[in-house]
């Protein structure tokens, strides 16, 4: 399944949010150690954060994903943002 394009352009491959994904930046206690989970759960995960922790997070997929057209092997708080709006229900 692929998602359209909007544009056009040649729909972007499906989000698959079973693939692993670190939450990274994120303070744990007094640690700062990735969170390593599903890319669902991830950025679950990053929906519960502060606002100052969100901005900090990065969000590091296992294949990157193809998000406005654009491959991103990372992402920070704007593109978590919109992972976030494309979440399956929980």
């Amino acid at each position: 399944m692929t998602q359209p394009a909007g544009n056009g352009a040649t729909p972007a491959p499906a989000i698959d949010w079973r693939m692993s994904a670190a939450l990274e930046n994120v303070l744990r206690g007094s640690d700062d150690l990735p969170e390593v989970t599903s890319l669902e759960g991830a950025v679950r995960a990053w929906l519960e954060l502060d606002p100052e922790r969100r901005r900090a997070a990065t969000l590091t997929p296992e294949h990157p994903l193809v998000l406005d057209g654009a491959k991103h092997a990372s992402c920070s708080s704007e593109l978590i943002a919109k992972l976030a709006k494309q979440l399956p229900p929980a």
